[in-house]
């Protein structure tokens, strides 16, 4: 949910625009400050950045996003196997249109993957649905050392100068193979009748894959070998991706009934999940995507309304229930990471933070916004700076 100044909003952010009363309560309540989530040399990604959140030195555990999405779909990723994120995209005129075919439903998107791993499967290539338009795809003997882009980077660019190209010498046959996916899923899945139905009713089509974020089996130790404050814990999330991070993690996964990862997810059922975990559990990771891809649309009206659904159905909810809990809750809220609606993709800024709980000493800032967290006393934290700071508490 950070972002950038808009002119339209007299130059405020999205934040700084947003009513968040809760939100800002609990800054003014609490202790603030920026984090560097996104570690130099690396890539914006949601898996970075979510990772670095959770206090995890990518330089160790880094492998990917495919990977930690088969760990949330129960694909288990043998040795000598590579994961890939593959998206179902939309390609028009030869350029990516959008990353997510138009934000494709699950059930159609699984015919369509289902489709794909009959006429490409083999037993080297396997194609496994996800939820949307986010898949899995692995590839027996894969090398993961290549150049490939992830699709929500790139709107209204030509598809072709971004087909996958190899580091090293030994990663040019699994470059090969991936361009004859791509290639082969766009004349496959152009007249399908999935697609035809789509295109009839307005929609946008489904016509290509789009693999990207190869990996191998991350080693990643649970949070509880490194904060055993953290006995047990849950996570929350309709992104596999996310799912995934928990698994590895240590975290028990909860599947949420109308959690979608868009702006009409079911708040009220994820906020009942969370409070049910805190009960039992030491630790809950409550991931909200709307705002991430109301930014990759560039739809400022629909991330401000993201943002305050937040505030309203998530925060505020959540904190009446705990304020008054007999065992003291600690509350944390941040993002990942920037997605800039007029960029439409993630940005390496630092992030703002705050935390919150029964008895601390509040910094005097009086709001939640990137440029208020800047007169935070947390100043900036990099690496486990945030996470250890939280378990401090």
């Amino acid at each position: 949910m950070a972002d950038w100044p808009v002119k339209s909003l007299n130059n405020k952010t999205l934040l700084q625009h947003a009513n968040i009363p809760y939100m800002d309560m609990l800054a003014s309540m609490g202790r603030n400050g920026l984090l560097a989530t996104v570690p130099e040399g690396f890539h914006p990604g949601s898996e970075v950045a979510n990772l670095s959140v959770l206090g995890y030195d990518l330089s160790k555990v880094y492998e990917g996003r495919g990977v930690l999405e088969a760990a949330s779909m129960g694909v288990d990723v043998l040795p000598g196997e590579i994961a890939m994120r593959c998206n179902l995209i939309c390609v028009e005129d030869g350029r990516i249109k959008n990353h997510s075919a138009g934000h494709i439903t699950s059930e159609e998107a699984a015919e369509l993957i289902s489709y794909l791993q009959k006429e490409l499967g083999t037993e080297a290539v396997t194609f496994h649905p996800g939820v949307s338009y986010r898949h899995l795809l692995v590839v027996k003997g894969g090398k993961k050392e290549l150049t490939c882009t992830p699709p929500h980077d790139v709107p209204g660019k030509e598809f072709a100068p971004l087909l996958i190209k190899p580091i090293v010498p030994e990663a040019e046959e699994t470059a090969r193979l991936l361009n004859e996916l791509i290639l082969r899923s766009q004349e496959l899945l152009k007249n399908h009748p999935i697609n035809l139905k789509r295109m009839a009713e307005g929609k946008d089509p489904a016509n290509s894959i789009w693999p990207w974020s190869p990996g191998y089996r991350p080693q990643m130790e649970p949070l509880s070998s490194t904060y055993p404050q953290i006995k047990s814990g849950t996570v929350i999330s309709a992104v596999d991706l996310i799912q995934g991070i928990g698994r590895y993690a240590g975290l028990r996964k909860v599947e949420v009934e109308g959690a979608t990862g868009l702006y009409d997810t079911n708040y009220k059922n994820k906020v009942a999940a969370a409070l049910e975990a805190l009960k039992s559990e030491d630790f809950v990771y409550l991931h909200i995507e709307a705002s991430d891809e109301a930014g990759h649309e560039g739809d400022v009206s629909l991330k401000i309304k993201t943002i305050e659904d937040l505030d309203s159905q998530v925060v505020g909810p959540v904190y009446e229930a705990v304020k008054g809990w007999g065992e003291p809750v600690a509350i944390a809220i941040l993002p990942d990471h920037p997605t800039p609606c007029e960029l439409r993709t993630h940005t390496s800024e630092p992030v703002p933070f705050l935390i919150w709980y029964p008895g601390i000493e509040a910094d005097g800032v009086e709001a939640y916004n990137e440029e208020a967290a800047k007169q935070g006393v947390y100043g900036l934290l990099k690496g486990d700076e945030f996470m250890n700071e939280f378990m401090d508490n």
